[in-house]
């Protein structure tokens, strides 16, 4: 059976790795589910203070949805889908543990969505960030409700619009990066970083992560509903479909 996420622990730190690397990560549902697992049995895990969650490969953290998953559905699958990512991003926001990121690579769409949900992140300068949803046909919801959270509504605006890339600099400059190190440092500074969170006092990082898990729950919670009202409308049209087969055909002209 393939395993689409990887789980270690190192001493007090948990290391969850997102694993199709042959396609640059991309989530589809039974990763999702493995992932969701995954931080699940991190929080059940009493050894275990601090949390890395990385992807395998040099090149991409995750490259995102896999459209070849989402360019058959209908408006009923997609509200389904948008209940994965529901209880994905829940399975981050309820941890009691820290999340580090650490970013190997490009983190686009859904995948630098939960880039941000990492509590502090780890990059180099090779690493690209941002949200291409609308490039693939794909309404942007929880993109820009974790993004205005962070950085603005401005920049969400920016982002979510042109589905521009923004490189490592950029994201260090506005804080989407905590710790910019060189290529093959990155590891080793997760989990540098993540060890001075795991020997934090375990109830006052608890309830700093619950505090701002309620600060930002009336968002969240407004981001799922619209995502359900918008992906059910945008499939009904049938654009979808249209933009991810014609931006799949495109990748793979260009690869031919």
């Amino acid at each position: 059976m393939a395993e689409f996420i990887l789980r270690e622990v190192r001493g007090n730190i948990g290391i969850v790795t997102l694993n199709r690397p042959k396609v640059m990560n991309a989530w589809h549902t039974a990763m999702r589910e493995e992932l969701v697992a995954a931080f699940n049995e991190m929080e059940a895990n009493d050894t275990v203070r601090a949390v890395i969650l990385t992807g395998a490969g040099e090149r991409a953290f995750g490259a995102g949805q896999d459209l070849n998953e989402t360019k058959t559905f209908d408006p009923d699958r997609a509200e389904s889908w948008m209940h994965e990512w529901e209880r994905l991003y829940d399975s981050i926001r309820l941890l009691s543990k820290p999340v580090i990121g650490a970013l190997n690579g490009v983190a686009a769409g859904s995948a630098f969505q939960v880039a941000l949900l990492c509590d502090l992140r780890v990059g180099h300068s090779g690493v690209k960030m941002g949200q291409p949803e609308i490039n693939s046909g794909i309404a942007s919801v929880t993109g820009p409700w974790i993004m205005r959270e962070m950085l603005g509504l401005a920049r969400t605006i920016d982002l979510t619009l042109t589905g521009r890339m923004m490189d490592a600099e950029e994201c260090y400059r506005i804080g989407l990066i905590n710790r910019l190190v060189p290529r093959e440092e990155v590891m080793d500074a997760a989990l540098k970083l993540a060890g001075e969170l795991a020997e934090k006092p375990p109830v006052a990082m608890r309830l700093n992560r619950a505090r701002f898990r309620e600060i930002t729950q009336p968002g969240f919670e407004d981001a799922m509903a619209a995502g359900i009202r918008t992906q059910r409308a945008a499939y009904a049209t049938g654009e979808p479909a249209r933009m991810m087969e014609a931006f799949l055909a495109t990748r793979a002209a260009r690869k031919a």
